[in-house]
């Protein structure tokens, strides 16, 4: 009678390792966060009806629904925080794609007001790019996404409708991304988009529907 749930134990360790391996990453608790001791610049919940002054829309597709952003069809019109950030910094936030495109897209050390004014658009900082291509791969990016100048992963695939936390920090112009708590790229940049002109970060978005939620930005 003792050997049923050792059993029932193994079946289940067993079952959740093969879950674990399937989808690359674990989900992790929502409050997930290991920024430790450094300075908060700025945290938005968007738990209310409209994005106010905080944010820069430069084009239509971007509401708060249900308490977070959800963005579609902006086709490179990023939504920027106005606030200018430093160069060091910890950027970390909720995403979930909608759609099996996926696409989910952000943009730093940008310029606080560019956007797409033709079919291609280049970018004035850094992009982070989970699920691009139609869901087939995972980019960080120097200014041109469609250029060289890039680190790509073709694993994992986006989920949809499941919630990510996404963390990226830079620190003298190395970036890491890491996704649920792991490691999922890095970029060492020898040239790095500092200062005037490179101090914002955006939620970005070309047409499928994504979710943003609980961005917190972090300083030394």
């Amino acid at each position: 009678m003792r050997a049923l749930p050792c059993i029932l134990l193994l079946a289940a360790v067993v079952l959740t390792a093969c879950e674990a391996v399937e989808g690359f990453f674990t989900e992790v608790p929502r409050t997930y966060s290991s920024a430790g001791n450094l300075r908060r610049v700025f945290a938005d919940d968007f738990s209310r009806a409209e994005l106010g002054p905080d944010w820069l829309l430069t084009g239509p597709g971007a509401r708060i629904v249900d308490g977070a952003l959800e963005v579609e069809g902006l086709r490179n019109h990023p939504v920027w925080l106005t606030l200018p950030l430093p160069d060091d910094l910890r950027l970390e936030f909720d995403a979930t794609a909608l759609t099996d495109e996926a696409d989910i897209k952000v943009e730093f050390a940008g310029d606080g007001q560019s956007f797409a004014r033709a079919a291609s658009y280049v970018a004035t900082g850094y992009v982070m790019i989970f699920g691009g291509w139609n869901n087939s791969q995972n980019a960080l990016v120097r200014r041109d996404e469609h250029g060289g100048d890039k680190r790509i992963a073709n694993r994992p695939r986006v989920e949809p409708g499941r919630r990510y936390h996404v963390v990226l920090t830079r620190e003298d112009g190395q970036i890491r991304w890491e996704l649920d708590g792991e490691e999922l790229l890095t970029y060492d940049d020898p040239d790095p988009l500092v200062g005037p002109g490179h101090q914002h970060f955006a939620f970005g978005n070309w047409e499928a529907r994504v979710r943003f939620d609980n961005l917190v930005v972090s300083a030394p």
